[in-house]
């Protein structure tokens, strides 16, 4: 074996960034961690956010800071962590939509999903509520494909803009349907919902907490889940899967993503740490009570999982020719 002193020099070389990263492991944090939240205070992500930071920074000794940072379809606050220092103090609250969608639908974005971050773990997933006004004729998921096809381009479907999430959802399930709807983009959920009731359009993929308090007035009908299974939040609710589309899975999610180059060790320990705190049955029913579903997987099932969602919705964006400049 070679023992010059070239050899013994690059052994305490390599030894000495080892020791140093593990020391640096045992420290961290030693400051408050900045939480980038790509959206305006007081929505689900803004939400989710601050139930795991309260509870991580309970547990880690050291404050999780959340900073909203909205704008440009959240490009703004997901390229300003894509672009941080990697050494863990400043994350990102990520979302389908501007890690998965966003790739998929802007032609030149600031940032890749893949190449400038490092997943920490998803916290939450929940999936579209596919609802109705309630005085459409459509009792079920196939009354409502029955009515599209007899008058093509009649049914309008509203979402939360073009190359939104839930503009690529309906895209997703017009193409296994065969249907042509005509779509009306809003500025949020909010205003798309209240068109739904108004009866100014006809149909939208919603989330949980935005249409479940009009399906239990009345005054919308859910017709089906996007999840591969039935959703805690409305169990009577079949899947689309089970209404005749058998494979279809679409949900939306949460996850802690880390700059790219965050050392692996601290990407582990915020994994361990962000994890625990999903399990803590507080911290779950707080979640829960917010429709979503807790997730806490590893950052390989993570890294996995945002591969394969990228690749999905950029198929249907090129089918269904969606885009953004």
């Amino acid at each position: 074996m070679d023992r010059s002193p070239g050899w013994t020099f690059v052994a305490l070389a390599l030894a000495a960034v080892f020791f140093a990263g593990v020391s640096f492991a045992d420290d961290y944090p030693s400051r408050p961690i900045r939480l980038i939240v790509p959206y305006a205070p007081g929505g689900g992500a803004d939400t989710v956010a601050r139930i795991v930071a309260k509870r991580v920074g309970e547990t880690i000794g050291q404050p999780i800071v959340i900073e909203n940072r909205g704008g440009a379809g959240s490009i703004i606050g997901t390229d300003m962590v894509a672009k941080a220092e990697p050494d863990g103090y400043t994350l990102l609250l990520g979302q389908s939509g501007p890690i998965s969608i966003n790739p998929a639908v802007y032609k030149d974005l600031r940032y890749d999903p893949i190449r400038d971050f490092a997943p920490v773990t998803m916290t939450t997933a929940y999936p579209y509520i596919l609802v109705v006004n309630a005085k459409l004729p459509a009792k079920s998921l196939q009354d409502f494909v029955t009515l599209a096809k007899a008058k093509p381009g009649s049914m309008n479907y509203g979402t939360t803009g073009i190359g939104a999430a839930n503009h690529l959802v309906t895209e997703l399930f017009s193409g296994k349907a065969g249907l042509k709807m005509t779509h009306v983009p809003y500025r949020g959920t909010a205003l798309a919902v209240a068109d739904l009731v108004a009866g100014q359009v006809d149909v939208v993929f919603g989330d949980p907490v935005s249409v479940l308090p009009h399906i239990q007035a009345g005054t919308l009908r859910a017709l089906a889940v996007t999840s591969k299974e039935r959703s805690a939040v409305a169990p009577e609710v079949p899947t689309v899967a089970e209404s005749g589309y058998p494979g279809f899975d679409a949900i939306a999610w949460h996850g802690i993503l880390a700059p790219a180059n965050t050392p692996p060790i601290i990407v582990k320990k915020l994994n361990t740490e962000i994890v625990k705190a999903l399990q803590n049955p507080e911290t779950r029913t707080l979640l829960v009570n917010q429709a979503m579903q807790t997730v806490g997987n590893t950052p390989d099932a993570f890294a996995a999982f945002i591969k394969q969602d990228i690749a999905i919705w950029k198929a249907v964006a090129t089918e269904a020719d969606v885009s953004v400049k």
